[in-house]
């Protein structure tokens, strides 16, 4: 009693600044290591087995109960060496404990004494030694309690200790033991971080870092109130023993438990704190050093790719790549010497997107080749920062599902370094790109979707340099325009028809427009193919007009929204293709072209494209080109002489004022779009707006 009367009084009233000078006194290390993970597994075993809660009833014809094996000696093989060399170390400290606290001595005095015989191990050593000492006296109290009525042995002893008594009270007894085991527990958690901080890897965080040096200051506390509440726990087993009623029914000891419980548990609350701290510190260090090894291995030299992927892809997985169509999983091997396109994007892919690279892809299979020459790998790129849904889950599981090609078999997966490395070098953000390796894992092209949205599987190998070639050879055509969107119109420019590409959303323009061009043809009795491409956001009001075109039977149109999303895609590919590239309207005749075909979707109005095969091309305005049809029998003698497109190019001049409103809309995330932009109609520089669009038609 004497002895928790002075355990009360001196951790309410003991000043810790004092008591921490005195223990840190005692410290004085040796040099020695020692491994303590594995003895506190080993302990926390004891701990766990010799739980009070579970007491055998006391009955003498009770037959043995089935027994947990908990491990063989081979559990704790790598533990044995390290136990025979410690052993005499625990005992003298398990002796220690019970003769101070069967004495009643004072609980400060009996822990310093422990400090005193630990002096040469480390924080984290002692800590574990004491937890071990308590360990076997508590472990062999209990495993004469839970014994004594199946074994001679254990009834004999447990006599000898009144276990029986103490058993008898197990209810009056409740209160202790779980205030006992949440102290337990609690010495645990702390001892687990004290281990936790020890393990630390010194080449990202050493001593004289913060957090580091701050939680470095607390482990003596955390290590004396720990050894200290070990004290505390074996006072009270030893306590019981041979003590009378009138002591069992106390509940001043449980309250003396949960305070040493509280006081722990705000100890542990402030290193788990300053563990996270230092596991943020270690995490950064890391995150840099990958960062900086992958920028370094973009610099060297390989003899193939492996290095290279497997630093973006995932270095610990076996098997990180789900492949396309069996959606097994396999390694990053069989991207070996293979020029490989990583597609990267976020979850929000559109379906127009996945379809038309789904045919670039497999394009070989068209043209009736054995294999591609490429292969391609989807990098979800996700905010680590945002927690994973369910419906994130399935969004993946879907596109995964509609892709042929290779993919990450989970986001999570992708190095925060990697992503790093994709926003910040490759400026990947939020809308898909493709990145280009060779087969040796050099870069070659940072993003290549523009040009296999221009040109297709014709791009191969999808090198800037390839792209370059293509401009090269390229000029304004219709050929341009279309691609193999619609083969009916690559047919008939090959057979030197006349066509007429038509946009935009205004009804009444289109019936206008329609109308004093059908009557151009029939005055000219030229057969025009008349085609509607809507605009570059298909959305209600263009279906209204596909609708009504259909209905009304004004011309031909595309039925699948996909086409018209590719065809305005394309052109809005060439403009940045040529951007990138540092070109402008002045020196570059097709992106002059290419301006003038975006203003005229940024506008309210409509526009046409007239043309006949592939040479001869004129493009006009909403109002400009049917004011002039309007007035065809002005210029109808430039038909017979010249042809229709030479005769509405000369037409049109007239039409062609100082008053023009150009407005050039491009998306938010089409990258670095060069700041002076010049207008197409009269050279000189537009000036910038942003807006912000909210389109639901």
């Amino acid at each position: 009693m004497q002895l928790i009367k002075s355990e009360r009084h001196l951790f309410s009233s003991s000043d810790d600044s004092m008591v921490m000078r005195q223990i840190i006194a005692t410290h004085s290390p040796d040099g020695r290591d020692i491994d303590t993970r594995p003895l506190l597994r080993v302990i926390e075993d004891v701990l766990h087995n010799a739980t009070p809660t579970v007491i055998v009833v006391n009955n003498a014809n009770a037959t043995p109960p089935d027994m947990e094996v908990v491990g063989d000696r081979m559990q704790y093989a790598g533990t044995v060496g390290m136990l025979e060399a410690l052993a005499y170390t625990i005992h003298r400290i398990s002796c220690e404990i019970s003769c101070k606290c069967t004495g009643g001595g004072d609980a400060h005095a009996t822990t310093v004494v422990l400090f005193n015989q630990l002096s040469n191990y480390s924080w984290d050593a002692k800590v574990v030694l004491a937890l071990a000492a308590f360990a076997v006296s508590y472990g062999e109290f209990w495993l004469t309690a839970q014994l004594y009525t199946v074994n001679p042995l254990a009834k004999s002893v447990a006599m000898l200790k009144q276990v029986p008594d103490i058993l008898e009270h197990t209810d009056v007894l409740k209160p202790r033991f779980d205030a006992l085991n949440n102290l337990i527990k609690s010495m645990l958690d702390v001892t687990k971080c004290i281990i936790e901080f020890k393990e630390l890897p010194t080449q990202y965080i050493s001593p004289d870092n913060s957090p580091m040096s701050t939680s470095l200051t607390h482990i003596p506390t955390a290590v004396y109130w720990t050894i200290r509440s070990i004290v505390a726990c074996a006072s009270q087993i030893i306590g019981l023993i041979g003590l009378g009623h009138e002591y069992l029914s106390s509940t001043t000891e449980a309250w003396e438990l949960s305070s040493l419980a509280h006081k722990v548990n705000n100890i542990h609350g402030h290193l788990t704190k300053q563990l996270s701290l230092c596991h943020n510190h270690i995490d950064e260090k890391k995150h840099i050093e990958a960062y900086q090894t992958l920028v370094h291995l973009f610099e060297t030299i390989h003899i193939d790719n492996m290095k290279i992927l497997k630093a973006l892809i995932n270095n610990k997985e076996d098997l990180p790549l789900i492949e396309g169509l069996t959606k097994k999983r396999v390694s990053v091997d069989v991207l070996r010497r293979k020029i490989v396109i990583l597609f990267i994007s976020d979850l929000d892919i559109s379906r127009e997107e996945l379809f038309i690279l789904t045919q670039i892809y497999n394009d070989h299979l068209s043209t009736g080749k054995l294999e591609r020459h490429y292969e391609m790998v989807w990098l979800p790129v996700l905010d680590k920062s945002a927690p994973w849904t369910n419906s994130k889950q399935e969004a993946f599981n879907r596109l995964v599902s509609d892709m042929p090609w290779f993919s990450l078999y989970h986001p999570t997966i992708l190095n925060a370094a990697v992503i790093k490395y994709i926003k910040e070098v490759w400026r990947f953000d939020k809308k898909p790109i493709l990145v280009v390796l060779d087969s040796q894992g050099r870069l070659v092209c940072p993003n290549a979707l523009h040009m296999m949205w221009i040109w297709g599987s014709l791009a191969y190998p999808f090198s800037s340099t390839r792209e370059e070639a293509l401009w090269r050879d390229e000029t304004w055509r219709l050929e341009l325009l279309v691609d193999e969107i619609d083969p009916l119109i690559l047919k008939w420019i090959k057979e030197d028809r006349f066509i007429c590409l038509y946009g935009g959303e205004d009804i009444d323009w289109i019936r206008r427009f329609t109308s004093a061009m059908h009557h151009v043809v029939q005055e000219t009795r030229i057969p025009l193919e008349m085609v509607y491409v809507g605009k570059s956001n298909p959305r209600e009001r263009v279906r209204r007009a596909v609708a009504v075109i259909a209905e009304e039977k004004l011309s031909g149109y595309w039925q699948d929204p996909v086409m018209m999303w590719f065809f305005w895609v394309r052109l809005e590919s060439m403009l940045h293709s040529k951007m990138q590239a540092g070109r402008n309207i002045d020196n570059d005749p097709i992106m002059q072209e290419v301006m003038q075909m975006m203003s005229f979707d940024g506008s309210e109005e409509g526009w046409a494209v007239v043309s006949r095969g592939s040479a001869e091309i004129v493009k006009a305005h909403g109002r400009k080109i049917v004011d002039c049809l309007g007035k065809f029998e002005e210029w109808k003698g430039g038909v017979e002489r010249d042809g229709l497109v030479h005769a509405l190019t000369a037409a049109l001049v007239p039409y062609e004022t100082h008053e023009h409103c150009t407005r050039l809309i491009l998306p938010g995330d089409t990258g670095r779009i060069q700041d002076n932009v010049i207008c197409a109609e009269c050279r000189k520089p537009m000036e910038k707006y942003i807006l912000y669009r909210c389109c639901t038609d």
